[in-house]
């Protein structure tokens, strides 16, 4: 008995085998769903931005060159 999982996007069973040409996905509609998604940034995968102060100094550049409100 193949696994079964649920399509991330409409909870549909999908088989898990190689004839499931979309999985996990149930088709190519929700596939392309979950694309655009991520091209819209509606899911993104969280970063820790790496800020050095001390870079700036090395330029004679402060905060407020870049950061301007």
């Amino acid at each position: 008995m193949p696994l079964t999982v649920k399509c991330p996007i409409c909870k549909a069973p999908v088989e898990w085998v190689p004839q499931s040409a979309f999985k996990p996905f149930c088709s190519e509609r929700c596939k392309l769903i979950d694309l655009g998604d991520w091209a819209s940034e509606k899911h993104v995968i969280p970063v820790k931005a790496e800020f050095d102060p001390e870079a700036f100094d090395e330029f004679d550049l402060d905060e407020g060159d870049f950061f301007k409100e």
